[in-house]
């Protein structure tokens, strides 16, 4: 009964994650079995500020494990979060509040995207990076977004 339940919240787990549009993809190393090694380029929308669209270029493992789902992803990602509208907070924010979140291995490790609101300098400041169960990593990349009146078409 317990691995039942163990194995329920696994895949439960692995299925809950937010989908980014891929945006592009470049191949970095070539692979005789299984799709090549490759640097992605993938966009998502903050949920919670309308006007705000992240950036995120990430590496991707490939080969027979790869192309199964079964390899770990590099921990480095590159951010650049931008103003693409007029801002709009659909909802109270949350510091440190998660805006983005993609398993990088089979069970362990995620890549994630956390969000900060700097008040006193009208910033929204986004943070990537990526942690495992037992250590994470201390790469990240930051982004910050000045909230700027946005032109009003005439």
């Amino acid at each position: 009964m317990q691995r039942s339940i163990l194995l329920g919240g696994l895949l439960f787990g692995l299925c809950g994650s937010v989908q980014a549009e891929s945006i592009g993809e470049v191949s970095t190393v070539f692979k005789w079995l299984g799709p090549n090694d490759k640097v992605v380029v993938e966009a998502f929308d903050d949920p919670k500020v309308a006007g705000v669209t992240c950036y995120l270029s990430r590496a991707k493992t490939g080969g027979v494990k790869g192309g199964l789902g079964l390899a770990e992803d590099r921990s480095e990602a590159s951010l650049a979060c931008r103003q693409v509208g007029p801002v709009e907070f659909l909802a109270p924010l949350e510091e440190g509040e998660e805006v983005f979140k993609e398993r990088t291995s089979l069970v362990f490790k995620t890549l994630q995207v956390v969000r900060f609101h700097d008040r006193k300098r009208n910033v929204l400041v986004y943070l990537a990076y990526s942690d495992r169960v037992i250590e994470g990593s201390p790469q990240n990349s930051i982004s910050a977004i000045p909230l700027m009146p946005w032109p009003v078409e005439r």
